[in-house]
This record gives C-alpha cells, structure tokens and sequence, in this order.
C-alpha cells in the first residue's frame, strides 16, 4: 500500500429532468441522444489522464454527483466506478457514493446501482411536505420519497438524506416534525441545508420580482437551532455545519476529504479538483458544458485546459474555508500562511466565536452561525 495522502474522486453526470429553481450547480436538461453515452466514456478518458498526474494514491471515496447521477445508465456507473478503482489502490473501507431523487423510476434502478459498486446513496428528499415540494419545484411528492428512502435503505449498506429548511413560512415546530420524520426513514447521515437564494437562479428572479421573501436571519438562526436540537436528540453529531451523522463511521469520508484539505480529482463537465504535485497545490476546473467537455478529452485526454498553482497564501485560504466548516477545525500550521495574528484569534475567541484551543482554529456553535464572517476576519 502505498504511504502518499488519500485521494477522492469527483465524477460529475450534468443532467437532470428539471432544473429546481434554487440550483446554481452546472447543470442541463436531461439529453437524449449520443452525447449522454459519449460524456460517459469521456469521464473515463480523463480519469486515466489525470491518473498520471496524481501518481499512486490509496482511494478513499468516489462521489457521482450532479445534476442527477441516478439517470445515467447503471452500466456507465460502473464503468466509472471499475476505472477509478485499477487507477488508483482502493482503500479496504472505500465509499462509493451516488447522488439520487426519490423518483419512482430512479428508485426502480437502486439495485443495479449497488450491483455497479455504489454503497452510499445521498438522497435529495429536501421535504415531506407536498406544499414546500411544489415550491421547490421538485418532480416528486411527500409518499415517493418516503418509497424511495425505504427503497434505498434496503438496497444499500449507508443511506444519506439532503433536507431543505428555512423556507418562506416554515416555523420552528413544523421543521422538527419534518425533521423527525426524515429521522424515522432509517438514514445514518442527515444533510439539512438552509436554503440560500443564489445569484441568476429563478428563485433570485422570484424574490426580486416581489413573488415571496425568504425568512429573515432571526427565523433562520432559530431553524438552525432546531436543527441541532433535533437531531442531537436523536443520536446525530453535527461534525460539518450541515451534515449529521450517527457516529463517525457515517460520517460523509468524500466531503471529508474535501475540508480537511486532501487531493481530490474532479472529472465530467465543470467539476473541480485539487491535485499536489511537487509540494505546489493546483486547481482544476473542467469544461463547463459537455459537447465542449468531450471534446477537450478527445483533443487532449483531460478534461481541463491548465492546471492553477496556488501560492501559499491561497492554498491557506481554502484550507481554512473547509477546515472551519467541520467540528474538528484545522490545524494553525495549515494556515500559517495567513499570518494571523494571536490577537485577533484571543479576540474572537473572547467573543465565544472560536473555541479556545492551543492547536486548532475550531469554531463554536455561535462561530458557525456567522461562518461567512468569522472566515472573512480571519482570511484578510
């Protein structure tokens, strides 16, 4: 076994059946066609191209994300997921995670997913209130999801669902009974994000047109705090400011990989990655729109154009952007290319926004309520 860092694998499948109207992710229209099967082989391509670059690595997790990775052919999943396992030295505990929605036809193909090596499912349940589903514009009700989650706990071994809260009407008491019945539904990992109106988004559109108003930041701190309550209550550890998880063995080892700052590939159209070579941190940023993706791969075997060399000062900045996302924090000597002054750090922890701990920069529950600007003052 080799003794280099851990590595991920990103894969990203772009195409949905409707674009939800709070997404800023790169996504397109579900397409018919060739080119679905031809960006498949393309996202091969470029694994044994970026392969090359990374070197021997041990293989700690593969993520097909989205869009919705669930409409691609099962077969093409496993395709993918064969290719980053001989590319790369799969961990004994490897995870192998798939992006789904509850769909009944999505749900109808979980089987073939797990046969293909898929052993976590993320579900994008996002409520189990037929109102806020229609608001949310997603293609299934309240009863399709509770299917499919029963369908997906009995075809693979870890379960995670995606939740959706602070949206426009929705009260304290409401989300903890939504909230306990997504914790009914068996799920070992529980992602409740708050819902965050993103720039050129038709929910942007909406708001701007006067159609609704998003609660204010008193309703959302006081749904924020429901949502550790609850779920604390219920045996789930708040190790990410929006992940949960019953015990560290479910705890998301992809996401991981992301904030405690280790190597990650990123293949398919407009995926990121993180690869260092030579002790110099470099980003990747694939082709954004798949016929331009595909044919970057056919032209130069990756799927990027240029790798970006992060100098000290920036490759600190992201570690601590990640890091003080995650219960655990991150370790001064990561981000000892900011320079930060003790002062300022006995400052915020004086504030209660940061724990007060010799070797970490940790933050506190009041910190991650204000992450944006606690990560502002420290980073600059």
């Amino acid at each position: 076994m080799t003794s280099r860092p851990k590595l991920g694998v990103y894969i990203h499948w772009p195409y949905c059946a409707r674009i939800c109207p709070y997404c800023d992710f790169n996504v397109f229209k579900d397409r018919k066609g060739e080119e679905p099967a031809a960006l498949a082989r393309a996202i091969v391509a470029d694994l044994e191209a970026q392969a090359a670059l990374t070197g021997p690595r041990e293989l700690a997790s593969i993520f097909l994300g989205g869009g919705t990775p669930s409409l691609m052919d099962p077969d093409w999943a496993w395709e993918m997921i064969a290719a980053a396992r001989r590319l790369w030295t799969p961990a004994a505990d490897l995870e192998v995670t798939l992006e789904a929605n509850p769909t009944d036809a999505e749900a109808q193909r979980f089987a073939a997913f797990a046969d293909a090596g898929v052993n976590r499912l993320s579900l994008g349940l996002q409520s189990l209130d037929d109102a806020a589903l229609r608001f949310l514009g997603r293609n299934h009700d309240a009863a399709t999801a509770v299917r499919a989650a029963r369908a997906a706990a009995r075809a693979f071994p870890r379960l995670s669902i995606d939740m959706i809260y602070a949206r426009p009407g929705q009260t304290p008491t409401a989300w903890a009974q939504e909230l306990k019945a997504a914790i009914d539904l068996g799920a070992e990992h529980l992602s409740p994000y708050q819902l965050t109106i993103e720039a050129g988004t038709a929910f942007d559109r909406a708001v701007r047109r006067g159609q609704f108003v998003p609660p204010d930041g008193d309703t959302g701190a006081a749904l924020f705090d429901t949502t550790q309550q609850v779920l604390e209550a219920a045996g789930f550890d708040a190790y990410e400011v929006s992940n949960h998880a019953r015990g560290a063995a479910a705890r998301s080892r992809h996401n991981l990989i992301y904030w405690q700052g280790h190597d990650y590939v990123g293949a398919g159209p407009g995926a990121h990655g993180r690869i260092t070579q030579d002790g110099v941190r470099q980003a990747t940023h694939a082709a954004a729109r798949p016929a331009d993706y595909i044919v970057g791969v056919a032209q130069t075997g990756l799927g990027f154009p240029e790798r970006e060399p992060l100098d000290a000062r920036e490759a600190a900045q992201e570690r601590l952007l990640s890091g003080l996302r995650i219960a655990e924090g991150v370790p001064f000597a990561d981000v000892a290319a900011l320079g930060i002054a003790p002062s300022r750090i006995a400052d915020l922890t004086a504030l209660g926004l940061l724990a007060d701990d010799p070797q970490r920069l940790r933050a506190t529950p009041a910190g991650r309520l204000v992450l944006d600007r606690l990560t502002v003052e420290l980073a600059t």
